[in-house]
């Protein structure tokens, strides 16, 4: 009987999604310490685990005044309207917010001794083997101490699950030095490189600076000193030519703070290695890209290296890395959606809003000339973007990916728990209660009178030639970016992809993935010698002139195939007048961005505006057209499947041109790549805001008569 009575109740759990036991061994390691632990309360905790399931039958956390038992979605309690007009988020949301991600993590710890281990998402990342398992669960550690440490600076009594979690932190610390444990990390040897565990030592050493009284000063001094000794055998070595310096920084740093002897001429060298990153107006270029890696990594620790740290021992590279930090308030809120959204651009965007952290510790400085106010209000907003998404979360915890699982935006370094990087904008919760960052009333910053509607706004940044561009119209940003990296022989792929490789990126519109042969968005692909797609990812940058954004590209497998590119921003989308300069015959395909279906069919419309083809598709959210000018041959509205991180099934817009050069005569693509919201009208001025196109002989420059905005003239320059 009482076996019986052990095997229904295990049932139950895994009917209800509490434990998996599809296997015998998981039902004898359900041994008769679940049953004490439930105790009594097994079947009303059992009903409350059952009414928190989400429809598709996975177990949802259940977090005490943040989130709805039958919601799979972050819900404010009593927002704040008043303080934050906006979002209604205010610092306590905040903390529920990092409080309900750390529920989920959480969902997999059973007692002190159990790691953060999660379930592996299919496809690309790892652990690929049992070697890569103690990396993936010290990278569930370090990530998860991000929401954690900030609530247990405020709270080092905190309890999720009946465990404190102060005392599992400590546990599991001091389980890293214990040899015949699964999570044990051996100390680096002398000819060891580079790892992960680099990584997330630095993670660790950022929490230990920050809450030293909770994590650090209970350790015994034995395992004080064997922590420091297998953190300081990492810090002190090598490191990647990138934002990676910051960990050996963090890790030396920290431990020369508590009186151990480090290699400070090494700790001195990788700050003038970051500092040397720096190209202005708040960037800096993470080798050899430019990405959030610039605003979740650099802006991220130097700013707080140099409060915990930099500003006692090292005033004078505090002080540039601060003044480095100042720009960002001028640009960088400008590349988030009127709402706060920030943009699908680069790679390891599994951390998503993990980027808004640099915004949060714009309150470490108190300028009176920072707008506190919309900083925080992007920042929330970004938050609610992800949180407020029901497809986030599975099986507790984020997945790999943007909104959901998304195979294309996934890197092979990442683990499930890599996602909690995103905890770093909980980092935020530093910046005391008091600051003006949490205490000013919210507001929409440059979109209440600087972005004014029926123009578009561009601000380039001349350091690292990136465009933002702002559209007053619909409320949204885009970003123009560095691309130039080969992908045969790559030791990193993903940086000649669509993380990087797309003509722009949108706050409004998240990047469709290549992967259905033909078809593109917003980039170009030809048809290369071995009959394949390809897309464009070689770019150079040239020049940004009286509003136009210059960059010339050649496909890597076949130099003879190069173009000259203009974007030119308009009030409600893209005017594309690009020179193909290619010496052999082509097949080449455009795109616009993509639309997901989310509310019923995609509605496909054809129109004929001032004799130029008009092809609109609306998904009840947005509509999108595209408008053939000069050069194509025809234009399609192409369905896809499996490619759209919102939805599974996406369309997108294509143009086409069969391309024979003809000596001496210069072969201009024209194209118009324009949105709205749906169900507002189009007048036809606003399909074909273009009056008229003129060429010079050699093409290298195209006179554009505009409706509106005058005469536009593109100077490509000779060939």
């Amino acid at each position: 009987m009482r076996f019986f009575l052990i095997f229904a109740f295990a049932s139950t759990l895994c009917r209800s999604g509490i434990f998996d036991f599809s296997s015998p061994l998981a039902i004898i390691e359900f041994n008769m310490k679940h049953l004490v632990r439930f105790g009594l309360v097994a079947s009303l905790a059992l009903s409350c685990f059952a009414a928190a399931a989400h429809p598709d039958g996975v177990s949802r956390p259940v977090v005490q005044g943040s989130v709805a038992a039958d919601s799979n979605v972050f819900q404010l309690v009593n927002p704040n309207y008043t303080q934050s007009p906006f979002t209604g988020v205010t610092r306590e949301h905040w903390k529920a917010a990092a409080r309900y991600l750390l529920e989920g993590a959480f969902g997999y710890v059973n007692s002190l001794d159990d790691p953060m281990r999660f379930p592996k998402q299919p496809g690309k990342s790892y652990p690929r083997s049992p070697q890569q398992e103690p990396t993936a669960m010290l990278e569930g550690l370090c990530r998860t101490l991000f929401l954690a440490a900030p609530l247990l600076k405020e709270d080092s009594t905190l309890v999720i699950h009946n465990i404190r979690v102060a005392d599992y932190y400590r546990h599991q610390i001091s389980k890293l030095l214990d040899s015949t444990s699964l999570t044990y990390i051996h100390r680096r040897s002398p000819q060891t490189g580079c790892t992960q565990t680099l990584v997330e030592f630095g993670a660790l050493a950022v929490s230990l600076f920050a809450i030293p009284e909770v994590l650090w000063q209970p350790l015994s001094k034995e395992k004080k000193d064997a922590l420091a000794a297998t953190m300081i055998s990492y810090g002190d070595g090598p490191t990647v030519p990138s934002n990676w310096k910051f960990f050996n920084i963090f890790i030396l740093s920290f431990f020369k703070d508590q009186g151990y002897a480090v290699n400070e001429a090494l700790l001195t060298e990788y700050l003038d290695k970051c500092l040397a990153h720096y190209v202005g107006q708040g960037w800096y270029n993470d080798n050899p890209a430019y990405d959030y890696y610039s605003m979740w990594a650099f802006q991220m620790y130097a700013p707080l290296w140099s409060e915990f740290f930099g500003k006692r021992y090292y005033p004078a590279y505090a002080q540039k890395f601060m003044e480095n930090f100042k720009p960002i308030k001028d640009s960088y809120p400008y590349m988030f959606s009127r709402d706060g959204k920030m943009i699908m651009w680069g790679r390891s965007i599994t951390y998503r809003f993990g980027a808004v952290i640099p915004l949060a510790l714009t309150g470490l400085e108190n300028d009176p000339s920072t707008n506190y106010g919309w900083m925080r209000r992007i920042a929330s907003g970004a938050l609610l973007q992800f949180l407020q998404n029901p497809n986030l979360l599975k099986d507790g915890i984020p997945t790999l990916g943007f909104y959901g699982p998304f195979e294309p935006a996934v890197q092979s370094y990442s683990c499930r728990g890599s996602v909690f990087w995103m905890g770093k904008a909980f980092l935020g919760l530093y910046v005391p209660a008091s600051s003006p960052f949490w205490t000013s009333v919210e507001n929409e910053g440059a979109w209440r009178n600087e972005l004014v509607a029926g123009k578009a706004y561009s601000k380039f940044q001349e350091g690292s030639k990136i465009l933002i561009t702002d559209y007053p119209n619909i409320g949204a940003s885009e970003v123009r970016a560095w691309c130039d990296v080969k992908l045969i022989g790559a030791s990193e792929p993903f940086r000649s992809s669509e993380n990087y490789n797309r003509l722009s990126y949108s706050s409004a519109f998240p990047w469709q993935a290549d992967g259905v042969p033909g078809v593109v968005s917003m980039n170009y692909i030809v048809k290369n010698k071995k009959g394949e797609w390809e897309p464009f990812r070689l770019y150079k940058f040239k020049k940004f002139e009286d509003n136009v954004y210059y960059r010339d590209v050649t496909l890597e497998t076949n130099s003879n195939v190069r173009f000259n590119l203009a974007d030119i921003p308009l009030e409600n989308g893209i005017l594309r007048v690009d020179r193909n300069l290619s010496t052999d015959s082509i097949q080449v395909r455009l795109g616009h961005y993509a639309l997901p279906k989310l509310h019923g069919e995609i509605v496909k419309e054809r129109r004929k505006v001032k004799d130029h083809q008009v092809q609109i598709i609306s998904n009840g959210e947005y509509q999108l057209a595209m408008v053939t000018l000069d050069g194509w041959d025809s234009m399609q509205a192409v369905d896809a499947q499996g490619v759209h991180p919102q939805a599974n099934e996406s369309t997108v817009i294509n143009v086409s041109d069969s391309f024979t050069p003809t000596p001496n005569h210069p072969h201009i693509y024209a194209t118009l790549m324009l949105w709205k919201k749906a169900g507002e009208k189009w007048t036809d001025d606003e399909l074909v805001p273009v009056k008229g196109i003129k060429c010079s002989a050699d093409g290298s420059t195209v006179e554009v008569s505009l409706t509106k905005d005058g005469r536009k003239t593109i100077r490509f320059g000779e060939q």
